[in-house]
């Protein structure tokens, strides 16, 4: 495993330089899910959430997410993203939604906390939406699936 980059010579937390490094196609893809009771994945389903299009939202958060990622994560650099994708899929065997966020630029840094910020607020809004009902659900699995451009290409096992 090579050396954490954030850190400087004396430990001292600081902002990775990538100035120097050319600008590339970088891509990212997140996944994570939230679990629940039958009757909620069916409220979602539905459409009969009392606050209104539980995906929809959640959607349109995750993508909020991804765009302000170097406002919550303190050594993230702010980009000017190309493309952020939110999907849902309902997963009845599971009472399960899993959500995949795919997050694009053209830059000298990739794209990997912004995938997996826009997952983890796009779960966090189905929870706000659905907890007047169920606020027992849990938000599980929350990983990077894949990330290309720059050096290197990664994709998980």
């Amino acid at each position: 495993m090579s050396s954490l980059t954030h850190f400087d010579a004396q430990g001292q937390a600081h902002m990775v330089d990538v100035g120097a490094k050319p600008a590339t196609h970088r891509i990212a893809v997140a996944t994570g899910r939230i679990e629940m009771q039958p009757a909620t994945l069916a409220i979602i389903e539905s459409g009969t959430a009392k606050k209104g299009d539980v995906l929809g939202i959640a959607r349109l958060a995750g993508i909020m997410a991804a765009k302000k990622t170097s406002d919550l994560i303190p050594l993230c650099h702010p980009l000017a993203l190309t493309r952020v994708a939110v999907e849902f899929e309902l997963i009845p065997a599971d009472n399960a939604v899993q959500c995949t966020a795919t997050v694009e630029t053209v830059g000298p840094t990739g794209v990997e906390m912004e995938a997996l910020t826009a997952v983890q607020v796009a779960l966090l809004t189905v929870y706000d939406m659905c907890k007047a009902v169920d606020k027992g659900m849990v938000i599980r699995g929350v990983r990077l699936l894949a990330k290309h451009g720059g050096k290197s290409s990664w994709s998980a096992p």
